[in-house]
């Protein structure tokens, strides 16, 4: 009978770690956190002229160090992270959606009329 308990409780922390170790969201309060600080880092500095690289580094950092994850968060789960919260609150990261291509490798997002008429790129930033 005995045994049986000790059974019991090994199967149930078994399973508790488990559950914890297969599901990291569950075991913190505020997941978004991580990612909105890693997008207010990358955005500021992109638009006070920061190249991508810089940037990137910066806010890489900051999420792989406040992960509340046993595991490592991989570079592209932090580039999700950063996109996640720009496009969630847009308005917090005003003009920061040209730069989020660069997160999987693409280019700022730039139309010739911008680039002729000289204004700022937020007023007109897609190419049709």
């Amino acid at each position: 009978m005995v045994k049986n308990r000790y059974w019991l409780a090994f199967n149930l922390a078994l399973i508790s770690l488990a559950s914890l170790i297969l599901n990291p969201q569950a075991s913190h309060s505020r997941p978004k956190d991580t990612g909105g600080k890693g997008a207010q880092i990358y955005c500021y500095m992109r638009e006070t002229g920061n190249k991508h690289e810089v940037s990137w580094n910066a806010a890489y950092a900051l999420i792989k160090r406040q992960s509340n994850s046993i595991f490592k968060t991989s570079p592209k789960h932090a580039a999700v992270m950063i996109i996640e919260s720009v496009v969630e609150e847009p308005n917090d990261y005003p003009d920061c959606g040209r730069y989020l291509g660069e997160l999987f490798g693409g280019k700022i997002v730039e139309d010739e009329m911008t680039k002729s008429s000289g204004k700022s790129s937020g007023e007109n930033r897609y190419n049709f």
